[in-house]
Parts: structure tokens; C-alpha cells; sequence
């Protein structure tokens, strides 16, 4: 007998839930272990790994070679996913474009402003700015595919969009605002290795090896020169060329980022979450969550992501510089704006560069605090709303079958690149 197309298994671990399901349970899991009592958790990510040849050795903790490491690799998944779209999916249609773009806009300008007026007056606390106006797709797409076929394509086309935009902004933020002092060397080698990436592109180079082989040493560049090395997976992904070949075959980028899809997913983003996740909340009161950090996080995911996004889009409809998608309600866009204040893994990793030795570990535990209640709220109440906004479900759409060139919960592309790809392209 021929064995089914899938198994339980397979359908389980390719739910668009299945990414929001995994970080809930490594952020469940931290949070258990760091009010146990246990003193492992912290001694593990505190130990001291060392890697190098000779006298050039990188020394960092373990929490740093995750969130350096690691996270680089997701940064290059992120880069690849942000290519993809600007290519040939929903962000490479100007007619499209509009509408995500104010959204993710005023999705950044709102929760910003809200928290520095809550913070204001102390300038380590003001490090943090960037915090609540991120997204976490994952989660955010993952609540929206709990509600199954009744949610319109185009409101996940459009809550997409947004969060794939709002990575970008970060990737930005990140690069100007939370750069170390530079060292130019280090810059000069890492230029130089750029323009080795540029060399293989234009060549028409499609085999990885030379790519993985730059991008590594791109990457201890980056690292070494103060600028955050996470970026250096965003660099090598505009270099990877993303056009299918002459016979037909998928395209580098196209097969880097499938194949980095169960790595990110299944791997770097679980253990990111439970590396950074672990707060103990033993002893705290409730009145910890109205000091100004957490409570200005908190404020800005959970109202200042809806009152932006919502807000943006309301207002450049009305101006009639973006059109609001056929079959979707205003109802189902305030859904999404809710939706779009789960901040969790990119809020977490914002937190930890704003505080990293600045705001020593009082920070670092209200920095959690904030993105954890923010992120929670605008979950449950993001769900509910969605779940009335769409109980009478959308005739002729599932949940199953998304717009061709868009993506679907970040790591499970959408059926590969649109037909008549060709080329090497750069961005």
C-alpha cells in the first residue's frame, strides 16, 4: 500500500500556528525554570564559550552567541523573506504597497512616542524607544491561523505586509541607533568582503558554498567592528541571487530560505525564546508592572501598536492614498492592529541590545515584564475581536490556500517564486 501524502505529524509541525506554538511553550518553559529556584538556568547561558585559532579568539557567554550567532541566521532568514516580497510578492506591487506601509509607519511612530513619554527624564530608560514597535510575525500569524478559513486571504496578505515591513524598519533601528563604537578595520574588511559578495552575484555564481564561506567571515567582520553582527545575515542575503536559473531550477535565495525554514522554526527561534524569556517574578508585586520601562512597553504594544496601525490606515484610506483590500472590514483591520502588538522575539532582542551593560539587571527584568503583559494582551484581545470580526466566515477562501507570492507564517514559504523568474537579481 502507497504511504499517505502526510501524516498527523507532518500536517501538525506545518500549521501556521506551529511557530506562536512553539515560542509560547519555550517562553512557558523559561519562565517555569527561572521561578523554580533552580540556579542552572543562569549559569548556563552565563557560561563562557571560546572559539578561535591562535591569538584571534571570540569569547563571549553563551546568551551572547545565541543572540549574536544564532539570531544571525535568522537574520538572514529574515533578509531572504524580505527579498522575496520586495521581488515578486505583495510589497513589489505599488498599487499594494500603500496601505502596509502607513500601517507598519504608524505602527513604529505611535508605540515609540508612547514610551518615551513614559520614560522621559531618564536617558538609560530612553535606550528602550524601539522596544514596543516591533512585531513578532510568528506569533501574530500564528493567532490569525487559529481562526481557521472564516479569515479573509487578504487580511493575512495585509498582516504579512505589515510585519514583514516592520522587520525591516528594525533591521534599520538596530543598524543606526543600537551600534556600538566602530572600529574601522574591521569595517574595511567587512567592505571588502561586501564587495566579494557583489562579485559572485554579478558573476552569476549560484552554488552556496562561496556565499556561506563570505558570509562567515562577514559576520566575525561585523561582529569585531562594533556594528551588530546579527546585520551581517541580512547583507548576505541581498547578495544571494534570487532569480530561478536557464533550465528552470529554483533560484539560491528560494532554496536557502526552505532550507533554513525547520533550522529557524524548530531551532533558533525556541531557543532564542527560552534563553531570554527567564524572568523571576518571585517577590514581585503588581505595582513592578506600573514602573516606567515595563509600563511604557506594555502601553506601547498593546495601545500604541492598535491606535498607529489602526490609526494609519484609517486615515490614509479616508486621504485616498491606499485602498482598503476588497472583503476585508474595519473591524478585521483593528483585529489586525491588535495582532500587531505581539512584540516577543524581535522586542525581546531590541530589549537586549537598548540594556545590554547600560541598564544593569533591573532593566533587564522590566524590559521582560513589559513585553510579556504587552504581547499577552494583544494576543487574547487581537484574538477575540478577530473571532467576531470574521464569525461569519468569508465564502470561497480557506485559511490553506494563501495569495500566490505571499508569505505565509514566517518560515513556511508560499509556493516558491512566481513563474518567469530569471536572472541573478541583488535586491
Amino acid at each position: 500500500m502507497s504511504q499517505p501524502a502526510t501524516t498527523p505529524l507532518h500536517r501538525a509541525l506545518s500549521h501556521q500556528a506551529t511557530p506562536g506554538v512553539l515560542l509560547v511553550l519555550a517562553m512557558l518553559a523559561a519562565l517555569a525554570v527561572a521561578n523554580s529556584g533552580a540556579e542552572w538556568y543562569g549559569a548556563l547561558f552565563g557560561t563562557t564559550a571560546t572559539v578561535g585559532v591562535g591569538e584571534f579568539l571570540i569569547e563571549k557567554p553563551l546568551l551572547l552567541w545565541i543572540n549574536d550567532g544564532l539570531m544571525a541566521m535568522f537574520f538572514l532568514f529574515v533578509g531572504l523573506e524580505l527579498k522575496r516580497e520586495v521581488l515578486y510578492g505583495e510589497l513589489s506591487d505599488p498599487r499594494k504597497i500603500g496601505l502596509p506601509l502607513f500601517a507598519a509607519a504608524g505602527g513604529i511612530a505611535v508605540p515609540a512616542a508612547i514610551y518615551v513619554a513614559v520614560n522621559w527624564g531618564d536617558p538609560v530608560a530612553l535606550n528602550g524607544w524601539a522596544i514596543p514597535a516591533a512585531t513578532d510575525i510568528a506569533f501574530a500569524l500564528g493567532i490569525l491561523a487559529m481562526l481557521g478559513s472564516r479569515v479573509p486571504v487578504a487580511l493575512k496578505v495585509l498582516l504579512t505586509s505589515v510585519a514583514v515591513l516592520d522587520d525591516l524598519a528594525a533591521i534599520v533601528i538596530i543598524a543606526l541607533f543600537y551600534t556600538d563604537q566602530l572600529a574601522v578595520g574591521s569595517l574595511g574588511f567587512a567592505a571588502a568582503i561586501l564587495c566579494g559578495l557583489l562579485g559572485l552575484n554579478r558573476s552569476g555564481v549560484r552554488k552556496m558554498a562561496p556565499y556561506v564561506v563570505l558570509g562567515i567571515a562577514l559576520w566575525v567582520c561585523v561582529l569585531k567592528s562594533g556594528v551588530h553582527a546579527t546585520l551581517a545575515g541580512v547583507a548576505v542575503a541581498l547578495f544571494i541571487p534570487g532569480g530561478r536559473g536557464a533550465d528552470g531550477e529554483d533560484s539560491p535565495a528560494h532554496r536557502a530560505e526552505h532550507g533554513l525554514h525547520p533550522w529557524v522554526v524548530f531551532g533558533i527561534l525556541p531557543v532564542f525564546a527560552f534563553a531570554n524569556s527567564g524572568v523571576s517574578v518571585v517577590g514581585l508585586s503588581p505595582s513592578a508592572l506600573l514602573q516606567p520601562v515595563p509600563l511604557g512597553i506594555a502601553l506601547g504594544l498593546f495601545l500604541g501598536k492598535q491606535v498607529g496601525v489602526f490609526g494609519a490606515c484609517w486615515l490614509s484610506v479616508k486621504l485616498r492614498l491606499a485602498e482598503l483590500p476588497k472583503g476585508v472590514s474595519w473591524l478585521q483591520v483593528y483585529g489586525v492592529a491588535m495582532l500587531c502588538g505581539i512584540g516577543f522575539t524581535m522586542s525581546l532582542f531590541i530589549g537586549s541590545l537598548a540594556f545590554e551593560a547600560k541598564g544593569g539587571p533591573d532593566y533587564a527584568v522590566d524590559d521582560r515584564l513589559g513585553i510579556l503583559t504587552g504581547s499577552f494582551l494583544a494576543a487574547v484581545c487581537g484574538f477575540v475581536v478577530l473571532r467576531l470580526a470574521c464569525r461569519s466566515g468569508v465564502p470561497g477562501q480557506r485559511s490553506g490556500t494563501p495569495a500566490r507570492g505571499t508569505a505565509s507564517t514566517a518560515g513556511f514559504p508560499a509556493g516558491g517564486l512566481a513563474s518567469g523568474e530569471a536572472g541573478a537579481d541583488l535586491a
